[in-house]
């Protein structure tokens, strides 16, 4: 009787996620300075943060507000109102915006929102590059001949590299912009330079590749799968490039460690995803992988290929999650982790940590204990 209502309460838990409710977005009040002409969207975790999407505009609703209605499967949300770029974000009466609204649907929802202000209103600081002197930019357009298409790679080299004449490992960064610098960071930066120069003479130095994402195409080079939403996946020629384009160029150039072990790869959201991805299809080529908050909701097959490719898996993986992200955020981390965990022998580290968000900050936080656990040599 207890088996048959636990079965009886998952399916229902089951049916509850899937569920899809409506939600009404109703902007009540603008800023005195708003102009009427100027389009209006809501853009958040369920929208991959586009601030000019055209599903998620919002309309005069015929009472003096604007509003948008759109379909959400239960689960915790964050958002932000926008005029069409994040540099015309809403703000509370500064040039900065504001902290991400929260959002939980368990059942059909309105939404009702004052806007204060608009970031752009105010005088701005000019914003200046915090990259430090061991981050260069090795091209602004390299080629990727596997898509046909170019793209900013950084590179940071440890203190005393001209000279030392060794040989050094390896870590292969996704979204680039947001590695190192404020500058070019969306919501910003991982502080990968000045973590390294603090944590490297002690626990290991190391060569760190920043490749930059795509723009438009980010969710599409990120993903392995074809998704029904966004498109064509093209993880798996981008993964390639990481492989047989940009390895063998940084081999060339660079005293880079040739052997696995010493090669990583790492990246939040599908950054993450696609940071598992690749070392399940090139495992002999990475020995280490920073899966952040994978984004692995919108790659469901990515199970599939961990069943089948994930006995092959002898190296590192360090699994990290927040509380404070999406509800199946931990779920579905925790399925992957144990799939990979039944099959291969893999040194895995899982870490969930409490109140952690889906932000720069946050991974900024973890990546010296992700970079510590990685560089630790076991005996």
């Amino acid at each position: 009787m207890r088996k048959a209502c636990l079965v009886l309460l998952f399916f229902f838990c089951a049916s509850m996620l899937r569920a899809q409710y409506k939600v009404r977005f109703l902007v009540t009040s603008l800023p005195a300075y708003h102009q009427k002409m100027d389009p209006l969207f809501v853009a958040g975790s369920f929208n991959n943060w586009n601030p000019a999407n055209p599903k998620y505009a919002l309309n005069q609703d015929g009472s003096g507000g604007y509003a948008v209605d759109i379909s959400l499967p239960a689960g915790r949300y964050e958002y932000k109102f926008t005029r069409g770029g994040w540099d015309k974000g809403e703000s509370a009466g500064s040039a900065a915006g504001i902290d991400n609204r929260v959002l939980e649907v368990y059942s059909d929802t309105t939404v009702r929102v004052t806007i204060r202000d608009w970031s752009d209103h105010f005088p701005t600081t000019p914003r200046v590059s915090t990259a430090n002197r061991h981050v260069t930019i090795i091209d602004t357009a390299f080629f990727i001949p596997q898509l046909n298409r170019t793209r900013r790679i950084w590179i940071y080299l440890p203190e005393g590299y001209a000279t030392s004449g060794k040989r050094y490992p390896v870590m292969y960064m996704h979204d680039g912009q947001n590695v190192f610098d404020a500058l070019y960071g969306f919501g910003g930066e991982w502080g990968v330079d000045e973590a390294l120069d603090t944590l490297g003479p002690r626990v290991g130095e190391c060569i760190v590749v920043g490749i930059d994402h795509g723009g438009d195409k980010r969710l599409n080079e990120y993903s392995p799968y074809d998704m029904a939403k966004y498109g064509k996946g093209e993880g798996d020629r981008y993964v390639d490039f990481l492989v047989k384009t940009l390895q063998p160029f940084m081999n060339r150039h660079y005293r880079t460690s040739r052997r696995a072990a010493d090669t990583f790869v790492a990246g939040s959201s599908m950054g993450g995803l696609i940071s598992l991805y690749a070392i399940l299809k090139y495992p002999k080529k990475f020995g280490g992988a920073g899966v952040f908050s994978p984004a692995f909701w919108i790659a469901p097959a990515i199970r599939d290929a961990v069943s089948k490719r994930g006995k092959k898996v002898k190296g590192k993986i360090y699994f990290y999650a927040g509380t404070a992200e999406s509800e199946s955020m931990v779920p579905d981390m925790l399925d992957v982790f144990q799939r990979l965990h039944h099959v291969s022998k893999a040194r895995m580290q899982t870490v969930i940590r409490s109140g952690g968000r889906h932000n720069e900050p946050t991974w900024q936080a973890e990546f010296p204990l992700f970079y510590q656990w990685m560089m630790k040599r076991e005996k």
